[in-house]
């Protein structure tokens, strides 16, 4: 079977030469390997992702020279996928809901770092401090009843526990720039959300189960999502689903030295076309000359 690679931006905004970078990678990859290049829009979040970014993208990668198989798969139209997913680790008892806002969970992390540093994921952000996984049955139901907001967390030390040692084959750049094979460290990440009230999956979730459905065989994206890889993997382990390959490539940096955000217009794929960019100024302003 050939393989199967693909490029999945969010609708929130337009792409940028980061996004050209990945999205030509994946296209010079598959056609190396005489595989298929699928695309996907990942518009799980409604109050972020609008149509008419999602017509942009459309047109950028066609101004660009790409073309991909039809149809093009839409997260927001396979959220039962992500209820059956979570169905299924609520069956085995892996997941939780827990109530506290985002305030509330900074002052709980502020009490704690009064006392000694709180651990934080690879990017940056504090692991869950709460208790709500201690919370009884009756309690939980009652709150949930109730009509408070609350997140679908996964119980992270329960659900190592059942998987085991888990590892992914690395054929890009791991942090210091080696490849071969991985250990996963997903405890890293501590009790991620799985789904919140308003979304039916998380980007961790939503990104495994869609990798899995589509058959995709080697997942290409930028560094900033290496560490990541260890909760797909435990995920993948979880739900019985293959693990693709992983190929990590390099980010591009803003002049601040910083990776691009879909807000810094001058590096918008729509403005420099505006400007008389070529497809070919693309291909070498991202390194591909």
């Amino acid at each position: 079977m050939p393989p199967v690679y693909r490029f999945a931006p969010s609708p929130n905004g337009y792409l940028h030469l980061g996004h050209a970078l990945s999205a030509l990678l994946n296209a010079d990859m598959a056609r190396a390997a005489g595989g298929r290049l699928l695309l996907r829009i990942e518009d799980i979040d409604a109050s972020r992702c609008r149509p008419e970014f999602e017509t942009a993208i459309y047109e950028d990668l066609t101004w660009l020279g790409l073309t991909w198989e039809q149809p093009v798969r839409r997260q927001s139209e396979h959220f039962d996928l992500y209820r059956d997913a979570l169905g299924r680790l609520d069956a085995m008892g892996l997941i939780y809901p827990s109530f506290e806002s985002r305030a509330e969970i900074a002052a709980l992390v502020a009490a704690r770092e009064a006392q000694a540093p709180w651990p934080r994921d690879p990017d940056g952000a504090p692991l869950y401090p709460g208790d709500a996984k201690t919370l009884l049955p009756a309690e939980r139901a009652r709150r949930v009843a109730s009509g408070a907001p609350y997140a679908m967390r996964l119980d992270m030390a329960a659900a190592m526990t059942r998987a085991g040692a888990l590892t992914w084959l690395e054929t890009g750049a791991g942090p210091r720039g080696e490849t071969g094979t991985f250990i996963a460290d997903p405890a890293a990440w501590g009790d991620v959300i799985l789904s919140r009230k308003d979304a039916p999956g998380s980007y961790h979730l939503a990104v495994t189960l869609d990798d899995a459905a589509q058959g995709v065989t080697d997942v290409v994206r930028g560094s900033d999502l290496f560490h990541a890889t260890s909760v797909h993997r435990l995920l993948q382990c979880l739900l019985g689903l293959p693990a693709p390959r992983y190929h990590h490539h390099r980010l591009i940096l803003g002049a601040d030295g910083r990776k691009l955000g879909k807000s810094t217009q001058a590096t918008a794929l729509r403005e420099r076309r505006a400007a008389g960019a070529t497809p070919s100024d693309i291909r070498k302003a991202v390194g591909l000359d």
